[in-house]
């Protein structure tokens, strides 16, 4: 036990070629009194690979709170806990948030170790602009949703993507703007790495019947200046419609207000 008192270590792990994990992770491993894990067995073979003998405790979705406020105890009897996901950063678009959260309100410290980001590595392959840029987690899967999403964000966009679903929304960024550029990231620092870099329009093609295999990472250029951000008019319009108005006539009032096409607004309302 920690006689300091005890703290969290965040430690980012491999996004998928093991020769990736740092030094400072492999040593707070080494260190930690228990290792919370995403998958105890998708870690042990990290570990195992740097003979890294921690022990393990599960840490997932499905039982964060529960874990989390035991954990916290442990490290306020002064455990050191080291955190870790199945690849990549812990709580970015993975668990974590809730242990992170507890410890703050607890006094617990926590310490972040710098580390693979999945991200960060597309971003910077994907050779669109990286001095400001958004990350959106998950694409929406409403295809009025994106299309808010993809008119409003004038920064680089960086999103995860199922690859059961690139094609569609490359299909929804194609009919938002086809000359958008974009890069399809997949299985990035493994073997089978490859970026395909594009307009929308060609992405979409090519995507459309041909299903990327592995984990993607979708990067989409920031949206020109002057195009009009739906996302305020479409809850204008929601909110019309819940007053009484009928959804189409609304939709072209809205549109002579805010420039953006009553179809479009109409669509949009109508996959919510």
């Amino acid at each position: 036990m920690n006689a300091l008192g005890g703290r969290l270590v965040v430690c980012p792990t491999p996004i998928g070629n093991l020769e990736d994990v740092t030094l400072r992770v492999l040593s707070a491993l080494r260190d930690a009194d228990v290792v919370a894990c995403e998958d105890t067995r998708r870690t042990r073979v990290l570990l195992d690979r740097y003979g890294v003998k921690a022990k393990t405790v599960s840490y997932h979705e499905h039982n964060e709170a529960a874990r989390a406020s035991e954990l916290v105890e442990r490290m306020r009897e002064g455990a050191t806990v080291a955190l870790v996901s199945d690849a990549g950063m812990p709580l970015v678009s993975d668990p974590g948030f809730v242990l992170v959260q507890a410890c703050v309100a607890a006094g617990v410290g926590v310490e972040v170790l710098p580390g693979p980001s999945a991200a960060l590595a597309a971003l910077v392959v994907s050779g669109l602009p990286a001095q400001t840029w958004r990350f959106a987690g998950f694409l929406p899967r409403k295809k009025g949703e994106l299309a808010a999403l993809l008119r409003s964000s004038r920064e680089t966009l960086v999103a995860f993507e199922s690859p059961r679903r690139v094609g569609a929304a490359l299909a929804v960024l194609a009919g938002v703007d086809p000359l958008r550029p974009v890069a399809v990231c997949r299985e990035l620092t493994k073997i089978h790495e490859e970026v395909v870099r594009g307009t929308a329009a060609e992405l979409a093609e090519r995507y459309a019947g041909e299903e990327p295999k592995g984990e993607v990472v979708v990067v989409i250029g920031g949206a020109p200046e002057g195009e009009t951000d739906a996302g305020p008019a479409l809850d204008a319009l929601a909110r019309l419609v819940e007053a009484g108005a009928k959804p189409r006539p609304a939709a072209a009032v809205v549109s002579e207000l805010t420039g953006v096409p009553a179809n479009e607004l109409y669509q949009a309302l109508l996959n919510r």
